[in-house]
C-alpha cells in the first residue's frame, strides 16, 4: 500500500512540474525563455555579420604629401599604467615613452578566441601587479607581466555558448567594471576574480566604458546612454539620443572632459554634450548632416578624443575638430579613418584605414604630411588595411590586420622598419611602463621593449 502511495506522489509531482513547464501565465519560467530568445536573437544576428560587406560611396582623395614643415614633438611621457581604453577618460593618447622595442620579453596564447566574426576587439588592461585581458568566449584573465595565469572569470551560462563575446573593461580602485555586447554589466574584485554584482541591461552595449565620480557611464546600441553606480549597478540616470535603424557592429563614441562633462557620438551622428551629475543636455550637433554626400553610408566613427577646448574624432568619410563648450564646427578634413586620432603638441596623427600615416594642423587642419605606409610591405601582403596606431618616442607604431607592425617616424612619416608579428591584429596598441603590448586575434599577447 505505501508503495501505491509513493508511487501516486511521484507521478502527481511529475505532471504538476509538467504543467508548469508549459505554463507561460505562473512565470516561473518565463526569465529563462526570454534569456533562450535573447540568446538565439544575437546568434541570428551575428551569423548575419559573417555575409555582409559595407562597401562605402565616399571616394578616398588622399594622396602622398612630403612634409611642408618642422614637426616639433613633445617630450616622450612616461606612463606606468593603462588602466582604461584610451588611457584616460578624455582618450587623450600622446607621445609616449618608448625607447625600444627590440626585446621581446613576453608571448603567451591566453585565451580562446573561437568565432570567425568581424568584430571590434577590446585591448589589454596594464596595472602594476599584472595584465586583464578578455577574448571572446566572455572569460576574463589575470596574468602577470612573465606571462603566469593569475585567475580567470567566465559569468556566462550555457545559453550563450554560441554567442561571440565583445568585452569592454576599465580598472577603478580595486574593481574592473566589464560592459559587454550582450548587455550584462558587472563588477569584479581585480585581486582574486571574485564576483561583486551583475546586472543584466537587456539591450547591448556598444561603447567602451568610463568611470567617473563613482559612476559609470556606457552607450546601449540604441544610443541610449547610461550612468550606473559603482557600488552596486543601480542605474542613476539615462539619456537616448537619436536611434538609427541600423545597429552598429563598432564601438561608438564616448569621452570625458577634464571638468566632467560628457562628449557621446551615437550610430545616427548625433553629438552630445552632456552634464555628468545630471545628465542633462547642453548641447547637440548632428554630424551627418556636414557628411550628407555620403548620406547613404553606414555611419562609423573613431572614438571621441577631448583635447583641451576640442573635439577631435575621425569617421568613414572625414576627420572633424569641434568646439568642446558650445559645439560649433572648428574644421573638417576629408581624411578616412575609424581609428581615435592622437594629439601631440600643435600635430594631430592618424592612419586611414588604406594605410595613410598622415599629421594635421591642430588649429586649421590643414594636412602636413600624408605617407602611404602599406606600400612599404610586400606587394602580395599589401592587400590588408591598418587596424591600431599609437605614438612612442617619436615613432609611430602602426598595425595591420594581417599581423603586420610598421614603425615610421612622427617627424617625418617615413617608414623605419617593419616587423611581422604572426598573426591577425584588431585589438588597440597599448604602453605602458616603457613596454608595447599587441594582443592578436587568436588571444596571444606580446610585450615588447
Amino acid at each position: 500500500m505505501n508503495k501505491k502511495i509513493k508511487f501516486f506522489f511521484i507521478i502527481l509531482t511529475l505532471i504538476i512540474f509538467s504543467g508548469c513547464s508549459f505554463d507561460n501565465k505562473t512565470g516561473i519560467w518565463k526569465d529563462e525563455q526570454k534569456e533562450l530568445q535573447r540568446a538565439s536573437d544575437l546568434e541570428k544576428e551575428q551569423k548575419k555579420i559573417k555575409k555582409i560587406r559595407i562597401f562605402s560611396t565616399a571616394i578616398e582623395n588622399i594622396k602622398e604629401l612630403a612634409v611642408t614643415q618642422n614637426i616639433i614633438l613633445s617630450n616622450p611621457k612616461k606612463i606606468y599604467e593603462w588602466k582604461m581604453p584610451g588611457l584616460n577618460l578624455q582618450n587623450s593618447v600622446t607621445n609616449i615613452h618608448l625607447p625600444s622595442i627590440e626585446n621581446r620579453f613576453l608571448k603567451k596564447k591566453v585565451g580562446k578566441n573561437k568565432f570567425l566574426i568581424s568584430k571590434v576587439s577590446s585591448g589589454p588592461l596594464v596595472f602594476n601587479e599584472g595584465i586583464i585581458i578578455t577574448d571572446d568566449t566572455g572569460s576574463i584573465f589575470s596574468i602577470r607581466k612573465n606571462g603566469k595565469k593569475k585567475w580567470k572569470r567566465n559569468i556566462y551560462k550555457k545559453v550563450y555558448k554560441k554567442v561571440y563575446k565583445n568585452l569592454s573593461t576599465f580598472i577603478h580602485k580595486d574593481k574592473i567594471f566589464v560592459a559587454d555586447n550582450i548587455g550584462f554589466i558587472y563588477s569584479i574584485n581585480l585581486d582574486n576574480g571574485r564576483i561583486e554584482w551583475i546586472k543584466n541591461h537587456g539591450i547591448p552595449f556598444k561603447s567602451n566604458i568610463k568611470v567617473f565620480d563613482e559612476k559609470i557611464f556606457v552607450i546601449n546600441q540604441d544610443n541610449r546612454l547610461i550612468s550606473f553606480d559603482v557600488k552596486d549597478g543601480s542605474k542613476v540616470w539615462d539619456i537616448r539620443s537619436i536611434s538609427s535603424f541600423i545597429k552598429s557592429q563598432y564601438f561608438l563614441g564616448l569621452g570625458i572632459s577634464k571638468k566632467g562633462n560628457i562628449v557621446t557620438l551615437g550610430s545616427s551622428g548625433e553629438l552630445l554634450f552632456i552634464e555628468s551629475a545630471s545628465g542633462n543636455v547642453i548641447w547637440s550637433q548632428n554630424v551627418t548632416d556636414a557628411v550628407s554626400s555620403y548620406s547613404k553610408d553606414f555611419f562609423k566613427s573613431s572614438d571621441i578624443l577631448i583635447d583641451d577646448e576640442n573635439i577631435i574624432f575621425s569617421t568613414s568619410s572625414k576627420v572633424y575638430s569641434f568646439n568642446l563648450y558650445n559645439g560649433y564646427l572648428n574644421w573638417q578634413q576629408e581624411v578616412r579613418s575609424v581609428n581615435t586620432p592622437i594629439v601631440d603638441g600643435k600635430n594631430i596623427f592618424l592612419v586611414s584605414e588604406n594605410g595613410f600615416f598622415i599629421c594635421l594642423n591642430k588649429k586649421s587642419g590643414e594636412i602636413i604630411y600624408s605617407v602611404n605606409v602599406i606600400k612599404s610591405l610586400k606587394k602580395r601582403k599589401q592587400e590588408t588595411f591598418v587596424t591600431g596606431f599609437i605614438l612612442g618616442s617619436g615613432n609611430m607604431y602602426i598595425t595591420t590586420l594581417n599581423g603586420f607592425l610598421i614603425v615610421s617616424s612622427a617627424n617625418s612619416g617615413s617608414v623605419k622598419y617593419i616587423k611581422k608579428i604572426g598573426n591577425i591584429i584588431t585589438a588597440p596598441l597599448v604602453i605602458a611602463d616603457s613596454s608595447l603590448y599587441v594582443l592578436t586575434e587568436n588571444s596571444t599577447i606580446f610585450g615588447f621593449n
